[in-house]
Formats: C-alpha cells, structure tokens, sequence
C-alpha cells in the first residue's frame, strides 16, 4: 500500500514516513500543496496525510482539489495533521474533504488505530460497491429478460409494442415509409399434434432464429406475437422494399427443410406472410393501423394457399399528437 505525505516541514515529515514504513506502507513526501497534488495525480496513494498550514496553497484547499481528482466511485482517505486543536479547524478540514485529524506531535499508537479505523472503512465501502454492481448487473439482466421471449431468445410483444410505437413517431417526424410483416407457420397445430411439443418449441426457435439471421440493418427488429406468429419491423422501408424482404424470409425458412408430414402447403415447414406498409405523415389513425392491414394481408396469404407473400398495400396513417410525439420521442 501506497501513503503519500504532504508536509513542509521535514523532521515531522520523515517521523510520519517510519511510522508509516513500520505499518508496511510504502511512503511518497511532497513539500507542499502544488507538488503534493501532482504527487497524488501521479501515484494514485491508497492514503494521504495532509498537513494544514504549508506555503502556497493550505491543506484544505490541497484537500478540495485531491477530491476533484477522483473519478467515479473512487475514494482516497485523507488525515490532517496540525498543531491546531480547535473544533472550527476540524469541521473546516472535514468539510473539505478530509476524513480524520491528528494533532502534532503524531502519537505512533493513535496514528496506527487511526489507519486501521480507515481501512475497516474502505473495506465495507468496497464491499459495498461491489454489492451494488452486482445489482445494477442483476437489474439489467432483468430488465433484458423483460424484453426477450422466454422460448425463442428473439424480443417478446412488450419489446415489439414499444419498438413500433418509437419507430412510428421518429417516421412521422423523418416523413419516411416503415412496413411491418407479420408472419405465421403453416399448420403449426398439426406439426404440434403430431410430432409433439418439444418438436414444436425446437420448430418455433429454428424459425425465430432463421428470421433474425436475414434481418441486415440494425434498426430491423423480429419479435415472438403470440403463439407460432412472428413479427418484423421494418423502419424506412417503403411497400416494395418490404414484400421483397418478405419474400427471402419466406424462402429461407422453406430451406430450412423441417419435415412436415401434416402440411397442406408443403412437405416440410413454411410460412404465410402479410405485408403493411404506411408513411406516418399522412391521414389515418396510428401504428395500429399497421398491424391490422398486415394481419388482413396475412389472412389473405392463408386464403390462396399459404407458403407466401400477400401485400396489403400502403396504410393511410398519421402521426400522434404533440404531447405524445414529445414524451415518447
């Protein structure tokens, strides 16, 4: 451990360092406040004892800048040595960032209680920093795990439903296209009824992961709907844009080659696709527009067959209201 000791005058400089040798410090002298910050820049000490009265700038304002130096969560036990022994003396040294005060001529014994007192401080303050990261960390996992399908791994409709509410309103204020695909297996109920649920999860998850895979730009997104439907956001896509992702999703989970005996659109498993697209800027009522001209364009792909594409067309749609626009951003 590292001590830094800033003291003009050299007798009691060099009583304090073997004091400190003799605790198996290793000791840093600075003969006043300027070389002293400099010194406590440099070395990063694991403790500083600060003498008050020092020519330039006083221990408290050496005390106040050391402080300024340290980042974040970091915390540097501070002693003031003096002569004085007022109470105003000590409630200035405290209120300037000093920890404890020791009268000259320093006691071996009280100096040595003293640094432990600081230690058992710093140990419980690590201790405690720990613990809170740890939270933070299990707070975030949670707050991910509130976001994801406990199933697919993929975001759950909660994550949809903010992400499209979001991405609405940035369209609206952008004057760009977005589209939305809502997606289902053919006949998922008969693979399920047939090859069994633990099939089925492993189909559904084999899907999920197939359709993120095609998914190239960031702001792209699939989510879980419910059930074995799927959906995919797609910002700043505009009706011909949207069909054509459609399209290669549709084929790349045909290639997937998952045998499927009970379907009527395929031996292996498919899926139907409805596609949606709006301008925000324009008329109409909101992102739930979005989603029902994709769910009609879905029931239309289910009625011609399944295994494809069915496009609605573009959605009449509107920003809205200010006061939304502005708290949701």
């Amino acid at each position: 451990m590292k001590a830094l000791v800033i003291e003009d005058t050299v007798t009691s400089a060099i009583v304090v360092c073997q004091q400190l040798g003799k605790m198996g410090f290793e000791t840093r002298h600075a003969r006043d406040g300027e070389s002293g910050i400099e010194a406590f820049r440099k070395d990063k000490p694991d403790l500083v004892l600060l003498d008050i009265i020092m020519p330039g700038i006083d221990g408290f304002e050496v005390a106040r800048r050391i402080r300024q130096l340290e980042r974040n969560a970091e915390w540097t036990p501070i002693i003031f040595l003096s002569a004085r022994t007022s109470d105003t003396d000590l409630e200035k040294g405290i209120e300037a960032g000093g920890d404890d005060y020791l009268i000259k001529p320093v006691s071996e014994m009280v100096l040595g209680a003293k640094i432990r007192a600081m230690q058992r401080i710093a140990q419980m303050r690590y201790s405690l920093l720990v613990l809170t990261r740890k939270l933070d960390e299990a707070n975030r996992e949670l707050k991910r795990l509130s976001a994801v399908d406990g199933l697919t791994g993929i975001a759950n409709r909660r994550s949809f439903d903010d992400a499209l509410a979001k991405e609405w309103r940035r369209a609206a204020r952008n004057q760009a296209p977005m589209a939305l695909l809502l997606v289902d297996v053919d006949y998922f109920k008969q693979f399920n009824d047939n090859y069994g649920h633990q099939l089925g999860d492993e189909c559904l998850k084999a899907v999920a992961r197939t359709l993120d895979a095609q998914l190239r730009r960031p702001g792209d997104m699939v989510a879980r709907f419910g059930g074995e439907e799927f959906v995919v956001l797609l910002p700043q896509t505009d009706e011909a844009g949207a069909e054509r992702v459609g399209e290669s999703l549709r084929d790349a989970i045909e290639q997937l080659g998952i045998t499927h005996g009970h379907s009527q659109a395929a031996d292996v498993v498919t899926v139907s696709i409805g596609v949606a697209s709006a301008r925000p800027a324009r008329d109409a009522n909101g992102p739930d527009a979005l989603v029902d001209g994709a769910d009609r364009a879905l029931y239309g792909a289910k009625r011609q067959g399944r295994n494809r594409v069915c496009n609605s067309g573009e959605v009449t749609a509107a920003p809205l209201p200010a006061r939304a626009d502005a708290l949701n951003g």
